[in-house]
C-alpha cells in the first residue's frame, strides 16, 4: 500500500469554490458514453478553443462532466450557475453558444428543449419534467463535476463523512445505521446491506481472518447502463462507499470488478484510484487515523452470469466463472474462501450521503416507516432507485426516482410516454430474468415487494418500454435465447430447460405449436426457477410466465390462427400487392428473393414459395400497395 500525507479536506473544498465562483459562468458538457458517441468530446474541446481564442478563458470555465442522463437529446451543454440547458449540440453550435449566450447574454433558443407533446421550449434545466421529476442520491453529482478531479468531488462535500466516521471510530455503529436506514442491494437480489456487512464482520472476527470488500461493476443486462453511468460520472461516490464499508467490516483490501465492455468507466476508475492514493483517501492510515485500505481492478471477461455473486467470486479466483450452492455464504466463504462483503455500484454510491444526512432521512424516502423501532431490514423499500429508461420511449436516459413511485409517473411523466401516437403494451424490468407488467398495472408502485408480486423484479434497473407493435411472445422468445447463450451450464434445470424453452417459443413464433406447448411453457418455466443452482436459473422463467400470465391471448392467438397482432412473428405474416400498385417496379427491384414480378405500369404479384417475409417491399412502397396480413 502507498503512504500519503494526510489532507486538509476543507481547505481543498474552499481552494475549488473560490475558484469557481471567480468564473462568470462553467460550462458542463455531458462526456458520458452516449453522448462521447455523439461526439461530445470534440464539443467540449471546441468550446474550450472558441473561448480561448476570444481571450475568454478568465471568464468561463468549460467542465467534461459524467453521464447527465438525458441520452435521447445529446450531446448536452449546461451553463451554470443559470441552469440553461442546450440539447443536441452539434460543432457548428459552439460559436453561437460563445458569441450568442457567453458574450451577447442571450439564450441560444434553437438549442433548448422543446417538449414533443405541448411544444413549450425549457430554458432551465430544473423546469424539464424528465429533471423536475427525479429525486438524487447516487447520482447527486451527476452534471455537476469533473469525474476525473478529486478535488470536485471533494468541493462537494466529499469524503467528509468518510473523515467523521474515522474520527468517530465506531465500526459497529456504522452497521447500525446501515440497517436503520433501510438500504437494500441494488444489485437485483434487494438484500439488506447492513444485514450482509453485520455477518460478513462477524465471521471474519470469529474465524481470525481478513475480509474483503468487493463493488460489482459486472453489468450485463440489455438496455441497462446504470453503474456504468455512475462509474464514469461519479467514481468517487462509489469508492468513499467502499472505504465506509470496509472501515465497518475491518477490510485492508477491496476490488472493483468492472466489465470489460465498459472503457470510459474504467479510465476514470483508474485515475479515481490514483488521485485518491495521491490525496492519502487510499493507502496507510488514511487521513491520518489507523485504518488502511487499497483497492484493486479486476476485469470481468464479459461473462453474464459472472454478475451473480458466487461466480463472480470464483472469476475473482481464478476459477470458471460458475455459481456455487447458496448455502454457502460470500459473507462467510466468498474470496479465495474468505469473508466478503459485495455490493453493486449503486448501493456503494448511496452511501456518503446516508452518512451525511443521517439514516433516517434515507429511511424516509421510499416505502420503508422511518419510525419503526427496531428497524425492520426487510421492510418496505428505502431510498431511490437508479432505471435505464429505454424502449419505445421519448425520453430514453438514466433516471432516479423514489422507491414507491409508480410506473404511469415512470414511464408518462419523466419519460415522456410512448412516441409517434402509438399506445403503451408493457414494460420489461429487472433484466432478462426479469417479467413484463402490462398496461393495467401502470399504477403499481415501483419497489422491491410490489414488483416480485407481479411477476418481475427490481433487478439492476433496466426497464424496458414496449408499444401495441411488439409481440410478446418474440420478447419471451428473445429473453429466454440470451439466456441460453449466457447460461453456464453447470446444473441441469437451467441448461436443459432454458434449452427446452427457447425450442419452444420458437416452435409458436414460427406458427407450428401446439396447443400443448402452453402447459408445457408453465411447466418448463417454474421448473427452471424453482430448480436451478443460482439467481440466473432461478429466475430465468420469469419472462414466459409473466407473458403467459398477461398476454396469454397472444400465446392462443400464435398457435390457433397461426396470427401475430403485432405483426412481429415474419413467419406468421404474408404480404400481398393490392390494386393501388401504380407498377413502379421499385418493390420487384429491392426484393432481395427475386419474389415479386410483373410489367412496369401494370399490377404487380409476389410469388408467396419464395417470399421471406422481409418487408422490404412495404418498406420501399410509395403508394401503400402491400397489404401486410397475420392469421389464417
Amino acid at each position: 500500500m502507498t503512504v500519503a500525507a494526510p489532507i486538509d479536506l476543507d481547505s481543498i473544498a474552499s481552494k475549488v469554490r473560490a475558484e469557481q465562483q471567480g468564473f462568470k459562468a462553467m460550462l458542463m458538457v455531458c462526456t458520458g458514453t452516449g453522448c462521447v458517441s455523439a461526439k461530445g468530446f470534440d464539443i467540449r474541446d471546441s468550446l474550450k478553443a472558441e473561448i480561448r481564442a476570444r481571450g475568454l478563458e478568465d471568464d468561463y470555465l468549460v467542465v467534461g462532466t459524467g453521464c447527465n442522463g438525458f441520452c435521447a437529446v445529446g450531446p448536452i451543454v449546461v451553463v451554470q450557475p443559470e441552469g440553461v440547458f442546450y440539447q443536441k449540440v452539434g460543432a457548428a453550435d459552439v460559436a453561437a453558444i460563445v458569441s450568442e449566450h457567453l458574450v451577447g447574454k442571450k439564450v441560444v433558443s434553437r438549442l433548448l428543449y422543446q417538449d414533443p407533446v405541448s411544444g413549450k421550449s425549457h430554458e432551465k434545466m430544473q423546469d424539464i419534467p424528465f429533471f423536475s421529476k427525479q429525486e438524487l442520491v447516487a447520482l447527486r453529482n451527476k452534471g455537476l463535476i469533473d469525474p476525473e478531479n478529486v478535488e470536485h468531488y471533494i468541493a462537494r462535500g466529499g469524503y467528509q463523512a468518510l473523515k467523521r466516521l474515522l474520527h468517530e471510530n465506531q465500526p459497529e455503529r456504522i452497521i447500525a445505521d446501515v440497517i436503520a436506514s433501510g438500504l437494500r442491494g441494488r444489485g437485483g437480489g434487494g438484500f439488506p446491506t447492513g444485514v450482509k456487512w453485520q455477518a460478513g464482520r462477524k465471521a471474519a472476527l470469529k474465524r481470525g481472518e481478513p475480509v474483503y470488500v468487493v463493488c460489482n461493476a459486472d453489468e450485463g443486462d440489455p438496455g441497462a447502463f446504470m453503474d456504468r453511468s455512475i462509474i464514469e460520472t461519479d467514481p468517487h461516490s462509489v469508492l468513499e462507499g467502499m472505504l465506509i464499508g470496509a472501515f465497518a467490516v475491518g477490510a485492508r483490501e477491496g476490488f472493483v470488478y468492472i466489465r470489460k465492455e465498459y472503457p470510459l468507466a474504467l479510465v476514470r476508475l483508474e485515475k479515481a484510484l490514483q488521485d485518491a492514493r495521491a490525496h492519502n483517501l487510499l493507502g496507510e492510515r488514511i487521513l491520518g487515523s489507523a485504518f488502511s485500505f487499497d483497492i484493486k481492478i479486476h476485469r470481468g471477461a464479459g461473462a453474464f452470469v459472472c454478475g451473480e455473486s458466487s461466480a463472480l467470486m470464483a472469476s475473482m479466483s481464478g476459477q470458471a466463472g460458475e455459481p456455487r450452492a447458496k448455502y454457502v455464504h460470500n459473507v462467510e466463504y466468498g474470496y479465495r474462501d474468505k469473508p466478503t462483503i459485495l455490493n453493486n455500484v449503486e448501493t456503494w454510491a448511496n452511501l456518503p450521503p446516508i452518512f451525511e444526512k443521517g439514516p433516517k432521512w434515507f429511511a424516509s424516502l421510499g416505502t420503508n416507516d422511518p419510525k419503526r423501532e427496531p428497524p425492520d431490514p426487510w421492510a418496505g423499500s428505502s431510498g431511490t432507485k437508479v432505471f435505464s429508461l429505454v424502449g419505445n420511449i421519448r425520453n430514453t436516459g438514466l433516471v432516479e426516482v423514489p422507491m414507491g413511485i409508480t410506473l404511469r409517473e415512470i414511464i408518462e411523466g419523466v419519460g415522456g410516454g410512448v412516441p409517434d401516437g402509438k399506445k403503451f403494451k408493457a414494460v420489461q424490468t429487472g433484466g432478462p430474468s426479469g417479467g413484463c407488467i402490462p398496461a393495467s398495472l401502470l399504477d403499481m408502485k415501483v419497489d422491491f415487494d410490489s414488483l416480485t408480486e407481479a411477476g418481475s423484479m427490481m433487478g439492476s434497473g433496466g426497464m424496458i418500454v414496449m408499444d401495441e407493435e411488439t409481440c410478446m411472445v418474440d420478447v419471451a422468445r428473445y429473453f429466454i435465447h440470451f439466456l441460453v447463450d449466457e447460461s453456464c451450464g453447470k446444473c441441469a434445470p437451467c441448461r436443459e430447460g432454458l434449452a427446452a424453452l427457447d425450442r419452444t417459443l420458437t416452435r409458436v413464433c414460427a406458427g407450428t405449436g401446439c396447443e400443448e406447448d402452453l402447459a408445457l411453457l408453465e411447466d418448463l418455466a417454474a421448473t427452471v426457477n424453482a430448480a436451478s443452482l443460482c439467481q440466473l436459473g432461478g429466475s430465468a422463467g420469469n419472462p414466459v410466465l409473466s407473458t403467459l400470465r398477461y398476454f396469454r391471448e397472444e400465446y392462443e392467438e400464435h398457435i390457433r390462427h397461426k396470427k401475430c397482432r403485432a405483426r412481429a412473428c415474419k413467419a406468421l405474416l404474408r404480404y400481398d400487392i393490392t390494386e393501388a400498385c401504380t407498377g413502379c417496379t421499385i418493390c420487384a427491384r429491392n426484393c432481395p428473393t427475386k419474389a415479386i414480378a410483373g410489367e412496369r405500369k401494370a399490377l404487380h404479384c409476389i410469388d408467396q414459395d419464395k417470399c421471406i417475409q422481409c418487408g422490404v417491399c412495404a418498406d420501399v412502397c410509395k403508394f401503400a400497395a402491400v397489404a401486410v396480413r397475420s392469421g389464417s
